[in-house]
């Protein structure tokens, strides 16, 4: 079955060995020094829609489980996310005039909870009418930097989940930091013997539905699990977002941000602890 297919039926695909190892070590390198960043902050830290969250372990050192539209100021990661390759991989689904509304880095250190509960992604899509169509619209995209096995971490996701549409999943908490639970699935209908693990090697890309049902533990392996995602959605439905892709072309980031997921943007917009 092509990811086309798989898309399509399961609400979910994996493409393997999109990035060449070489591309991969690049790519890492570039991710390092955005977490570097992160740690030197000691909190978390916005400039428009660029977003360190930095939060502190249970001995006061910062971790950073999460940076928001890196590409603003890295020149690698920004490149990455206008790969040609993507077009390849999004237009037979959502077409050749593409924005971007996601643009993320997630870390989990060996040994760190870094916990994602159970969640669909359309969740976020805030507000309900910049957002049209978001079955058929939107795509999230995730790059593994690290091999995602189920020890470090890796997503865990309920195949088929995204022909239900919205589902009544516990939205009382955060997502980033609460563990998931069999409980969460049976009170959305879900059978918790449905799970399945998403392991990835370096280079490989997961695509999945704002629709699916996900989530991820925390890493107990002896490496580190690194994941650039990006999030893309067909242009005509999709109010906010940078540009990504005009008739299959990269769109260069514009001078300024535009308004994405920070609605204070246009108000304070300047470098600030938060």
């Amino acid at each position: 079955m092509d990811h086309v297919a798989q898309y399509r039926e399961h609400g979910y695909a994996v493409v393997r060995g999109v990035f060449s190892p070489a591309e991969v070590a690049d790519i890492a390198a570039a991710v390092d020094a955005v977490h570097a960043e992160g740690v030197a902050h000691g909190r978390s830290f916005r400039h428009g829609n660029l977003f360190y969250n930095v939060r502190p372990d249970d001995t006061g050192t910062p971790l950073v489980p999460m940076v928001q539209w890196p590409s603003y100021h890295n020149a690698v990661l920004d490149s990455v996310r206008l790969d040609p390759r993507w077009v390849d991989l999004l237009s037979p689904l959502i077409g050749g005039k593409i924005k971007q509304i996601i643009n993320q880095l997630h870390w989990k250190a060996p040994g760190s909870k870094g916990d994602f509960a159970w969640h669909q992604d359309s969740r976020f899509r805030k507000p309900d009418a910049a957002y049209r169509n978001l079955g058929d619209s939107y795509i999230q995209t995730g790059l593994a930097i690290d091999p995602h096995t189920r020890a470090s971490g890796a997503m865990r996701m309920i195949p088929d989940s995204h022909r239900s549409g919205p589902l009544a999943l516990d939205t009382s908490t955060e997502v980033l930091g609460n563990e998931m639970t069999d409980d969460a699935l049976r009170t959305a209908g879900i059978d918790p013997a449905s799970v399945i693990d998403l392991e990835l090697e370096p280079g490989d890309v997961a695509m999945w539905s704002p629709y699916l049902v996900h989530g991820s533990g925390r890493n107990t392996a002896d490496h580190q699990r690194r994941f650039y995602i990006n999030g893309y959605v067909r242009a005509e439905d999709c109010d906010r977002g940078e540009w990504a892709f005009r008739d299959g072309r990269p769109v260069p980031l514009g001078p300024e941000p535009v308004l994405v997921h920070y609605e204070a943007l246009h108000e304070h917009p300047e470098p600030h602890y938060v």
